[in-house]
């Protein structure tokens, strides 16, 4: 124990005599850590406020009977179901929103808990008799998450006001209250809401939906029958967002472990004299190792607590933007506020040791290789790290192999990932490899004795800067990628938005009867068109899909375009005969091409169209189905319009909103002006970017801030290259500006292959990840302007890397200098 004892002291003094490398290393695991924890807490949260969605009512989805069309229907049809044996219970969900606080988000659920399912949970809680007379006894009670009580800035036992002047019953927090949600009595709901005797779908136990039950004839065509998980798709649906969000964490992970790696490697190298000292007292291998490994295991718990910290801090900070994206995309409510598990925590520690191992063990393996004599000479160490050039080419070489098996063979979002990953490995494993020809083949070609130097110089310090330039090629490619991929999306975006919609106005209805009486009315507004659609929600091979049927009108023809259609005129064909067109992500997921045909499950039994066209539907995570309205109300007679599309004169439309306020009632959220829409959607745009683009910039901080640590740890030990030009007349201001081109040259070598690989990776994200993930493809968009900033912002990131041990070499002091050479082995 003694000798373990002294053993560590002995390690750990190096630390003292080199703060800069110690912070370096806690620095590389805390923002390693930080980074990728931070990306783990907001999926952690947005998954768990999918379970508590799916959950709220029965303790996991249920089968239910809802309008084809997602419509409210009458409670007369609950009645007549219960009496027929049907052990059904009535739901009522709509949007509300309260006074003084329009700008949230919030859906109110009316329920029936004296039918619910035998054994069903609401929010997780079995509620006995007193219970349930509590919930629906007056004055009733509002359940709401913590969260959202807390969003809404107000107390338990508030009674808050709906827009219409209702007033709900009193608040009362649960725990595993889905976030955004109210819970009421459905009694309560319908009054508020003002849908008197209306209710959305009706609950089913899954056991009873299994047996297959056939809905009575009057019924069979005014619902539909969704099966146990077929209502939530959330975890599947949004699957592709978080799995992006991970990638992104774990390549600044990648990042921040280049800065460990490099200053174990420094610290292990500038101790060679003292791990000689050591052994030759005694200690043997297997020790030093293992005092080596504790010494690594301290700096990685502290590493590990400091970045989890952040990694919290860093998740609530992007949790609004995300939970933003995630609502606007998919219409998924996340929680506002983090509430993490104690396991969260300890897994980021346990990412902080995993870390440290990664980027210890390599230090530590040739270390342990070293024969005792070799331990303290500089061409062993050069001639190890030369042997280990040659294997990261061949390993660079697999990976290239690698990457094109994905790309050739591959058909799957984790094959998309596996090309990228081959990709970034391969040519960051390879950076130093083509740095060092470069540099031989540069000095074999100077003729200046100075310029000989200084690419010489410049070779040799690529041991030591090596690490901090893959990572500086890492986020320059990762950004020109993103950036690449978000600004071409951002124009594609636009152009498809400009294009798509055209209507002036877009009036939703609140009910069935409603929307009969709008489709008389609003012929007779003398507008320039009215242009209803009908919805019907279906699923098709597992995958949640809205069928709309439109009708023919030149709006239609003019400004939907397609991305492949069969035949010259597509739009005849859609016209006379049966057929369809699909969202371009719907049409990949089913595998079908133009001519195929496609199975639609109707009332009447399966229904199957032909496929003559494929349009883009940006940013629908659902399938998008376009057929003719005629032959859509042939399969559902009993349908109305889910949506009339207003073509209208500008000035028109202050008189017809008053009329439509007047004669329906019909609030602002079922009143959308085209400019609305299109503001809304690209709001929503910009917010599901800014997560990503946070972390792309935090990972290229990172790999400026790896360059400047290796720069720094490395001055100090570069004097003994630079004393003798000192010696022979060069002053301190020259060596300075000698050692600022060096940086230079390696940074701007460095960004002559990021380039290329910024751009490969952008097009791997916009014709794999992207038609893997989402299902639609992008074109690849190169934008001069985006990579000029770029460069001139990496050149800037590598003089503020450089500024300090520049400094710090222009002020050394001559003695300093000659005080190398007394140290030369």
């Amino acid at each position: 124990m003694d000798v373990l004892r002294e053993t560590l002291r002995a390690l750990l003094s190096h630390w003292r005599q080199h703060p800069v490398q110690f912070f370096s290393v806690l620095t590389g695991l805390w923002l390693a850590t930080s980074l990728l924890t931070g990306v783990q807490a907001l999926n952690s949260q947005a998954r768990e406020s999918y379970a508590r969605a799916s959950q709220l009512i029965g303790g996991e989805p249920q089968a239910s009977l809802s309008a084809p069309n997602g419509a409210t229907f009458s409670q007369g049809v609950f009645v007549d179901l219960r009496r027929a044996g049907w052990p059904v219970s009535p739901v009522l969900q709509a949007r509300l929103q309260l006074k003084g606080h329009e700008d949230l988000r919030l859906q109110l659920m009316g329920i029936e808990p004296l039918s619910l399912p035998s054994g069903s949970a609401l929010a997780g809680q079995h509620l006995d008799m007193a219970q349930m007379v509590d919930f629906v006894g007056p004055p009733g009670r509002t359940w709401i998450a913590p969260s959202t009580l807390q969003a809404l800035g107000l107390r338990e036992g508030a009674q808050p006001q709906s827009l219409n002047g209702q007033t709900l019953p009193p608040l009362r927090s649960q725990v595993d209250m889905a976030p955004g949600v109210l819970l009421v009595d459905i009694g309560v709901a319908q009054q508020v809401l003002g849908l008197p005797a209306q209710v959305s779908r009706l609950l089913l136990p899954r056991d009873f939906a299994a047996t297959e039950p056939q809905l009575p004839a009057e019924l069979a065509g005014q619902l539909q029958l969704k099966r146990s998980g077929e209502e939530n798709n959330l975890a599947r649906l949004t699957e592709s967002f978080h799995l992006n969000l991970d990638a992104l964490g774990f390549l600044s992970f990648v990042v921040g472990l280049f800065i460990v790696h490099a200053a174990i490697g420094l610290a292990l190298e500038q101790r060679r004299g003292l791990f000689r000292t050591l052994r030759a007292c005694g200690v043997s291998v297997r020790r030093l190792i293992f005092c080596l490994s504790l010494e690594l295991g301290g700096l990685a718990l502290l590493g590990g607590m400091a970045g989890v910290v952040s990694g919290y801090l860093l998740a609530s900070l992007l949790l609004p933007d995300v939970a933003a994206s995630l609502r606007g995309l998919y219409g998924a409510e996340v929680a506002g506020q983090l509430s993490l598990s104690p396991l969260w925590w300890f897994s980021g520690l346990g990412l902080s040791l995993l870390g440290a191992l990664l980027a210890g063990a390599n230090s530590l393996l040739r270390a342990a290789q070293l024969p005792l004599l070799a331990l303290a000479n500089p061409q062993a160490w050069h001639q190890a790290h030369a042997r280990w050039l040659l294997r990261q080419a061949w390993v660079a070489a697999v990976a290239a192999v690698i990457g094109l098996i994905a790309l050739l063979w591959g058909d799957s979002l984790a094959s998309g990932f596996v090309l990228m990953a081959a990709l970034l490995i391969g040519a960051a494993l390879s950076l130093p490899v083509l740095l060092d020809a470069v540099l031989n083949r540069l000095v074999r070609r100077s003729r200046s004795v100075l310029g000989q130097w200084f690419l010489a110089d410049c070779r040799q310090q690529l041991p030591a800067l090596s690490l901090a330039l893959m990572a500086l090629l890492l986020a320059l490619a990762a950004n020109i990628g993103a950036g690449s991929m978000t600004a071409g999306f951002r124009q594609t975006f636009s152009d498809w938005l400009e294009q798509r919609l055209t209507a002036e106005l877009y009036v939703n209805p609140q009910n069935p009867a409603q929307a009969t009486e709008l489709q008389q009315w609003l012929p007779e507004q003398h507008l320039g068109a009215v242009l209803p659609s009908w919805q019907v929600a279906v699923s098709l091979q597992g995958w949640p899909a809205d069928l709309y049927g439109v009708i023919d009108h030149p709006t239609y023809r003019e400004h939907w375009p397609l991305l492949e259609a069969l035949g010259e005129h597509p739009w005849d064909q859609w016209v006379a005969h049966d057929t369809v067109m699909l969202s371009e992500q719907l049409a990949r997921r089913l595998k079908l091409r133009l001519g195929d045909h496609l199975s639609i499950p109707t009332p009447q039994g399966a229904w199957s169209p032909q496929l003559i066209g494929i349009y883009a539907d940006y940013g629908n995570p659902k399938g998008h189905l376009l057929v003719n309205a005629e032959h859509l109300l042939r399969h559902w007679p009993q349908l109305t319009p889910s949506r009339f599309n207003l073509r209208i004169d500008p000035a028109q439309i202050p008189a017809l909103l008053t009329a439509l306020q007047t004669r329906f009632a019909l609030d602002d959220s079922r009143i959308v002006d085209q400019a609305r829409l299109k503001g809304w959607s690209t709001q929503v745009f910009e917010r599901t970017f800014s997560a990503t683009a946070a972390l792309n910039s935090l990972t290229l901080g990172v790999a400026g801030v790896a360059l400047f640590i290796s720069l720094l740890t490395q001055s100090q030990s570069r004097l003994g290259q630079l004393a003798p030009l000192w010696a022979l007349g060069v002053t301190r201001r020259q060596l300075m500006l000698l050692n600022l081109g060096q940086t230079w040259l390696l940074a701007l070598l460095t960004l002559v292959v990021a380039l290329p690989l910024g751009l490969a990776l952008a097009w791997c994200l916009d014709t794999v990840i992207n038609v893997q993930a989402f299902g639609w493809r992008l074109p690849l968009r190169v934008f001069p302007l985006q990579l000029v900033e770029l460069m001139g912002l990496a050149m800037l990131a590598t003089l503020l890397a450089s500024a300090w041990p520049l400094f710090k070499l222009y002020r050394t002091q001559p003695a300093d200098l000659l005080r190398s050479f007394a140290h030369e082995d």
